[in-house]
């Protein structure tokens, strides 16, 4: 199973490199989004250890984010083969349909595909080294999805992102060499950075060599996980990046480095020093937080409000990993609303720049009379990633805080409170301009047909569906893979 969930998406993505026709790629990128989605399925259903070679496997957080990826993926696929029909219609209309136009569309499909199959191999990598060489793959994959426009700012942010996050692999790769090294002065023997050995042989790791392994790893999976202050290339990839690839970057790319984090405490708190790992992580919630919320309240774009908004909910992942206890419950938790709120999110803000042809909140004016579907999902959507009840990220905000407080650390808590607010505030008073009042964009906006209609807010409106079913109940199988996963994250 595990073999399939790598294949069949690498595989379709070299297929879409080959094809010719259009709609025949589309098909294949939704079949490949489908099937992915029931191999994880058919492993939720049946969650038992599945190793191969020690190398790869599936444990409850594997399958927790992999869930994640693989359903945000489907959404952002059904958008994306919408946004490629209407963009064609468009081309073809204008008399500019040619063979770069097409080549752009296969190159953007296949490397969506092995995006899929690289955050897939983030997720079931056991082996250090193997993850590391997957967190790497997602940044090939993902750099030409950022480029897609082709035009002079999203160059700009396709090289930043390359820049910054090869640096920050570049320190992760430096990390991993540390860990080797704990273990070779430690223990007298080379062993494998596989998750299972180090765990076994912790206790004879060199503490030394192990904290500087952690930092290292920290700030290099940080980088790409957004953690401020390597969070610079977030805000531009994201605001030029097509809203497919900023909801799969945001709801499933940041996941995976956070993943990779976690994979690393765990080895920490095996050898003991799990406190001096959930300080660093707490000290990089709080900072990103802080950042994100002053960035928040001067933000003009509303694609570059959702992108600092994820720097904000990393912080907020961090904090409540590096809590512990029942903070990793909601850490966990918080993974998964996030995702689907984030990417819900950035899905609906594409089809508000279908209609608005601007990313200028200032431009955007009475969205619930020219667009009232995507006014109502914008919306919505803000209420859920702010935190407001009965969504999802209400309870798991909420579990983060009760951590804070049980543990008798006030100031955690009042910083915590104090940049959600912040960043509440800011966010609301921002997009309640766009939903209400007198409509800035034209009144006869020509609506989509009902295939197109489909496409576009399906994907967003099961997503958000999610987010409020996650606030009001959470089924007994999922809520028992989010304490297991929790546990394996460093919490009870």
């Amino acid at each position: 199973m595990i073999w399939l969930l790598l294949t069949v998406p690498f595989i379709a993505g070299l297929a879409a490199l080959a094809l010719e026709n259009n709609r025949v790629r589309r098909g294949l990128l939704l079949s490949a989004a489908a099937v992915h989605g029931g191999l994880v399925i058919e492993a939720w259903r049946h969650p038992i250890s599945l190793q191969v070679s020690g190398w790869l496997g599936l444990d409850e957080a594997s399958l927790l984010f992999l869930g994640i990826t693989s359903a945000l993926f489907l959404a952002a696929a059904v958008s994306a083969t919408g946004t490629l029909r209407m963009e064609e219609a468009s081309r073809q209309a204008q008399g500019h349909v040619s063979a770069p136009s097409n080549a752009h569309e296969r190159i953007f499909t296949a490397c969506l595909l092995l995006f899929l199959a690289s955050m897939t191999l983030v997720v079931v990598s056991r082996h250090l080294g193997l993850l590391w060489v997957a967190v790497e793959a997602t940044t090939l994959a993902s750099a030409p999805l950022i480029y897609h426009h082709r035009h002079k700012r999203s160059l700009e942010a396709a090289w930043k992102y390359l820049l910054i996050c090869s640096v920050g692999i570049a320190l992760a790769l430096l990390g991993n060499f540390f860990l080797a090294v704990s273990t070779s002065v430690g223990t007298g023997q080379q062993i494998p950075l596989n998750l299972d050995d180090l765990m076994a042989g912790a206790a004879g790791l060199d503490p030394a060599w192990l904290k500087a392994a952690f930092l290292l790893l920290l700030i290099g999976y940080g980088t790409k996980m957004g953690l401020a202050p390597m969070h610079t290339w977030l805000p531009d990839a994201h605001s030029e990046a097509p809203p497919v690839v900023s909801a799969l970057l945001s709801g499933a790319l940041l996941n995976c480095a956070f993943l990779g984090i976690m994979r690393v405490q765990s080895v920490l708190t095996a050898a003991g020093l799990g406190e001096f790992g959930r300080q660093q992580l707490v000290l990089f919630g709080l900072l990103s937080m802080a950042i994100a919320a002053v960035f928040l309240l001067t933000q003009t774009d509303y694609k570059r409000m959702l992108a600092y908004s994820s720097v904000e909910h990393m912080g907020v992942l961090a904090l409540g990993a590096g809590l512990g206890g029942v903070g990793s419950l909601g850490a966990a938790l918080h993974a998964l609303n996030h995702s689907m709120a984030k990417a819900a999110l950035f899905l609906t803000a594409g089809n508000i720049l279908t209609v608005a042809r601007t990313k200028e909140m200032g431009s955007v004016r009475g969205l619930l009379s020219t667009a009232p579907v995507a006014a109502s999902m914008w919306f919505a959507g803000i209420l859920a990633v702010v935190g407001s009840p009965p969504f999802g990220l209400f309870t798991s905000e909420l579990i983060i805080l009760k951590a804070a407080v049980d543990g008798g650390r006030w100031w955690v808590a009042a910083g915590y409170l104090t940049a959600l607010s912040v960043a509440f505030v800011a966010m609301i008073w921002a997009v309640v301009k766009m939903v209400f009042g007198e409509p800035s964009l034209p009144a006869a906006v020509t609506p989509p047909d009902r295939w197109q209609a489909i496409l576009m807010y399906l994907g967003p409106a099961v997503l958000l569906s999610g987010v409020l079913l996650t606030g009001l109940y959470l089924p007994g199988p999922l809520y028992s893979l989010l304490q297991s996963a929790a546990g394996l994250l460093g919490g009870r």
